[in-house]
């Protein structure tokens, strides 16, 4: 019998810092617009993407995600909810190519593309004119030192101010609908749930192979985030629209 393993994003709903009650008030407005088709980039389970085709009952879906494990687990969430004949998972890199879409989702994902202006510049060209994009991206709430930038993979110069973000989007072409950002609950939820793979793992095998390493992945993760880039990045969540 093989040891056990901890789980993988169990203790979220999304791979975000993002709240139920967020996720469903975003949903809610994307689907007021009434989309016919909705392609969500770097969908991970699909969680924010089932609930939009909830709200919108006359949409359909893809989701794609180079994750198999995670794109299963949307199937299986579709399934239940009965949302499996509206929504597709595809197992694939983002695309640059693919059929314009009402609303495009991109949470999170967007280091797929490169850097920022990059990521909008293609994502641009996947929302039909008239359509909406829901990106989902960093940016320093106060500028970060090397070390704290280098905690979440970035330089200091990688990302810039919320201001300089929406800048951006509206260099690509978009106009900025709504703007919000997570706040400390929400980040404090998605670091506390990510961590707790691994956290309620240790406390019933802290003995077996393997503890050691998942011991120091965690408190790695817990010590960059509580000492380096807490209420230093943030996240916002911008509307955009391409104009018809």
């Amino acid at each position: 019998m093989s040891d056990p393993a901890p789980g993988r994003y169990e203790f979220l709903d999304f791979n975000a810092p993002l709240s139920s009650r967020r996720a469903d008030a975003i949903a809610k407005a994307l689907a007021d617009a009434e989309p016919s088709m909705v392609l969500d980039i770097g969908c991970g389970w699909g969680e924010l993407l089932l609930r939009v085709l909830a709200a919108a009952p006359d949409a359909t879906g893809t989701g794609i995600d180079t994750d198999r494990s995670l794109l299963e687990r949307g199937r299986a969430s579709a399934g239940d909810r009965g949302l499996d004949a509206r929504v597709t998972f595809v197992e694939a890199p983002a695309p640059t190519e693919h059929a314009p879409a009402d609303l495009v989702l991109c949470v999170g994902s967007d280091h797929a593309y490169g850097a920022q202006p990059d990521a909008l510049a293609a994502l641009f060209e996947l929302v039909r004119p008239g359509g909406r994009l829901l990106f989902g991206s960093g940016f320093w709430e106060r500028p970060p030192t090397p070390e704290q930038a280098a905690a979440v993979g970035f330089e200091p110069a990688s990302l810039s101010d919320l201001a300089g973000l929406v800048d951006l989007a509206v260099a690509a072409g978009f106009r900025p609908l709504y703007i919000q950002t997570a706040n400390r609950d929400e980040w404090e939820r998605f670091e506390s749930g990510y961590l707790s793979d691994g956290e309620a793992w240790l406390h019933r095998h802290a003995r077996v192979p393997g503890a050691v390493e998942v011991r120091a992945r965690a408190d790695t993760h817990r010590s960059e985030w509580l000492r380096g880039y807490r209420d230093v990045l943030g996240f916002a969540y911008l509307t955009l629209g391409r104009s018809a």
